[in-house]
Order: structure tokens, then sequence, then C-alpha cells
């Protein structure tokens, strides 16, 4: 059966990554607002890939409200945030996405990304300022906190095609 790898991307990157998986895997690729008006029905695979904002996965509520409607295809999400792979904490924030009972029906993937201020709305772009203003005012800062600090004052791309290889062994059944 088909697969459609359906995304949401404020920057680029996580189009960037869907086009990549697409690619790779000869799927269909549509950003979410195009994919929400096509019927689904003729695709075994169904890929959502949505950005990452403190912890949470953009439009990831329409995935999930979509998933019993969805129980006999196979289900994989991937999120592309600023974070360098390597970073603890990926894990607990995508576990926040979903409850226990979906996990049974769902692969999660993270792709690191990167930062572009030049393509970010208004209200992120300030939400980031606040953020990094608030990090440099705290006292006792960690080291992870200092890199913090230095990696997202500014724009940056980390992106790779390497990090789609878990999700493409996935979609041939190598791993779960």
């Amino acid at each position: 059966m088909k697969t459609i790898v359906i995304y949401n991307s404020q920057t680029g990157f996580t189009k960037r990554y869907a086009e990549w998986i697409a690619e790779e895997a000869g799927a269909d690729c549509l950003a979410l607002a195009e994919a929400k008006k096509k019927d689904l029905t003729e695709y075994g695979t169904i890929i959502f890939g949505g950005w990452a904002c403190a912890g949470g996965i953009s439009k990831i509520k329409w995935f999930k409200d979509n998933m019993e409607k969805w129980a006999d295809k196979k289900l994989i999400v991937f999120c592309v945030g600023g974070s360098p792979i390597e970073n603890p904490e990926i894990d607990a924030g995508l576990k926040k996405n979903f409850k226990e009972s979906e996990w049974e029906k769902v692969s999660v993937f993270y792709c690191p990304g990167g930062f572009c201020y030049e393509k970010m709305s208004a209200p992120s772009k300030l939400m980031m300022k606040m953020f990094i203003k608030a990090l440099k005012a705290k006292k006792d800062k960690t080291q992870e906190e200092q890199e913090m600090i230095k990696m997202i004052s500014h724009s940056y791309d980390i992106s790779d095609r390497k990090y789609i290889e878990p999700i493409l062994e996935c979609l041939n059944g190598i791993t779960a």
C-alpha cells in the first residue's frame, strides 16, 4: 500500500525532513493544510511530522484525533527541533505528546533541525527572545544552559539526511 508524509513546518526544517523521507520512501508528501482536504484511505502508512516547541509537537492534536480512524494503518510521527539529537530531554519531551495506550499504535522519532529566526513568526521570535533573556538573567547557569544560550541566540542548521534512517527502517519493518 501507499505511504504519505504529512508535515507542519514553520521555518522549513520539518518540510525538508518530510521531503527527504518521501523521496527515500517513494511516498506522497503534503503540507497539513492540503492533507486535511484529502481522503487518506488509500494509504497503508501515514507519517506525520511537526516541529517541536517546549516539548510539544505542533499540530499533533490533528494526528491524534485521527488515530482511531487509522487503526488499520502503520502510523509514524517525527518531530523536528533545535536540540542536538544527544539531548537527554528529547525522549521525555516526546513521551508527553502521547498517552500510554497511544504509544502502542505509533512509532515516534526526533530529528534535529535548527533555528531560522528570519522565517519565524513574530510571536515565536518574541517567545524565543524572552526565553533567551530569562536564561541569560539566571544566576548559576549550568554548562548545558550556557551552551543553549550560545546555540539559540542566532539562526543555525544542524539538519542532516542521516537522521531519517531510523524512520525509514521503521517504515520498512526493520525496527519498531
